[in-house]
């Protein structure tokens, strides 16, 4: 049996702006989970954010994650010359009834799989900053934290050959979050949190939400968190 657990906590800079959702199809029983992260906070991403959500799982449920993803992506505006309408970030899970699990993403909201003795992020972030990071590792030198602000990838210019997808193991924990979790949480705090949770996935989602600490500044980003057992 699949038992999800959802959390949110709205952030310091306006309404929230994260969605979550999950469907599962009574035509093909697959079950499928998204995250949602729009960018900004003004009125229109807002109420665009849950649409997405919805969109991403109900589709995804019936024709695949692919689809799912960019039918989100379908909804959100024209974007204008200088990307000023809104758009979002997202990654979307759908579980199959043998079991076997996919996850595709666009952007910077993440998945990690829990098997039982170690974490592990399926996806990586679509931002300036993690771009840098790979290319740098054998340099030995490591971009500032800000260059995760630039989002590289977002639902509004997503085509296929832009949405990895990844196959998930069927047993275990599936952990989604959105940037204002995992940016504002160490490894090692989410990892900590998992091993104790990863049993109860509402407990698990309420920890990780509870757990993403603002900034020196006072700063606290909108916080998702979706566990799926």
């Amino acid at each position: 049996m699949t038992v999800i657990g959802i959390a949110q906590r709205e952030g310091t800079a306006g309404p929230i702006a994260d969605a979550a959702a999950s469907y599962t199809s009574t035509s093909t029983a697959h079950t499928a989970v998204a995250l949602i992260d729009g960018s900004g906070h003004d009125e229109d991403v807002v109420r665009l954010a849950p649409m997405l959500a919805e969109t991403a799982v109900r589709v995804g449920a019936v024709r695949g994650p692919l689809a799912g993803l960019l039918s989100a992506g379908a909804l959100v505006h024209d974007p204008s010359p200088d990307r000023s309408g809104p758009d979002a970030v997202g990654v979307l899970y759908v579980r199959r009834p043998d079991e076997r699990g996919f996850v595709v993403w666009v952007g910077d909201c993440r998945a990690y799989h829990w098997d039982g003795k170690a974490l592990q992020q399926m996806t990586s972030d679509h931002t300036l900053a993690a771009y840098l990071s790979r290319a740098a590792k054998e340099a030995g030198t490591v971009p500032v934290t800000a260059l995760s602000d630039f989002v590289g990838i977002k639902l509004g210019q997503a085509v296929p050959a832009t949405v990895p997808f990844v196959s998930v193991p069927a047993a275990g924990t599936l952990i989604l979050t959105t940037d204002g979790v995992h940016d504002q949480t160490s490894r090692e705090a989410i990892e900590v949190l998992v091993q104790e949770h990863a049993h109860a996935p509402q407990t698990l989602a309420d920890a990780l939400v509870a757990a993403a600490r603002s900034n020196s500044e006072g700063y606290r980003d909108d916080a998702t968190a979706l566990v799926v057992r």
